[in-house]
């Protein structure tokens, strides 16, 4: 075994949670590649299992499950510990929610505190929620950006783990202030995951 093989295998290893095309998993895939990086993303999971993003990891070579919330009803824990098996059968030591577009019940937040991690566009504690880069417009304000928290009970309440800050332009509409946002996104969520399992 070679001495980078060795290295590989003590990386932390992390599952990434997606709904929909999954452009942050895939920046979150892409930058594994690199030898230095501290994680390997184990699992992407998605609760639609024709979620775009899960053809795009496969095609990264990263194994892939869905797990469809509709046949479970309005029964979000029994979903949640479908999930949370998956997550566990594949040996996940940290989640990544990348565009997961469903609430979290307590039992799984509980379940994964301190080794689950969102990215937000906004720069919370401003715009929890939807529909960030409208408001911010709105509202005035000078710069929007991203911010990477630990995921709590509340919505978008966790622990800043870090932040990055874009320029709101004279005239920007929500659409082109959304793809500058989600430019930041791809460059700080890798680099936030990293400091976070490396400790």
């Amino acid at each position: 075994m070679s001495v980078a093989n060795h290295a590989m295998t003590d990386r932390a290893k992390v599952a990434v949670l997606i709904s929909g095309r999954g452009s942050n998993m895939t920046a979150l895939v892409d930058a594994a590649k690199a030898p230095d990086c501290p994680y390997e993303v184990v699992l992407v999971l998605s609760n639609r299992p024709d979620a775009q993003g899960l053809a795009l990891a496969a095609a990264a070579g990263v194994p892939t499950l869905g797990i469809d919330h509709r046949p479970f009803g309005t029964d979000r824990e029994a979903h949640e510990r479908a999930l949370d098996a998956a997550l566990r059968a594949a040996g996940a030591e940290y989640v990544a929610l990348a565009g997961y577009m469903r609430v979290l019940t307590p039992w799984l937040v509980e379940a994964w505190a301190g080794r689950m991690i969102n990215i937000h566009p906004s720069l919370l504690p401003k715009y929890p929620g939807l529909d960030t880069h409208r408001r911010a417009i709105e509202a005035g304000d000078a710069e929007a950006g991203c911010t990477v928290h630990l995921v709590t009970a509340g919505v978008d309440e966790g622990p800043i783990l870090d932040q990055s800050r874009v320029p709101v332009l004279k005239g920007d509409t929500p659409e082109a202030l959304a793809a500058r946002v989600l430019e930041a996104e791809h460059d700080l969520y890798p680099a936030a995951l990293a400091r976070l399992v490396a400790g």
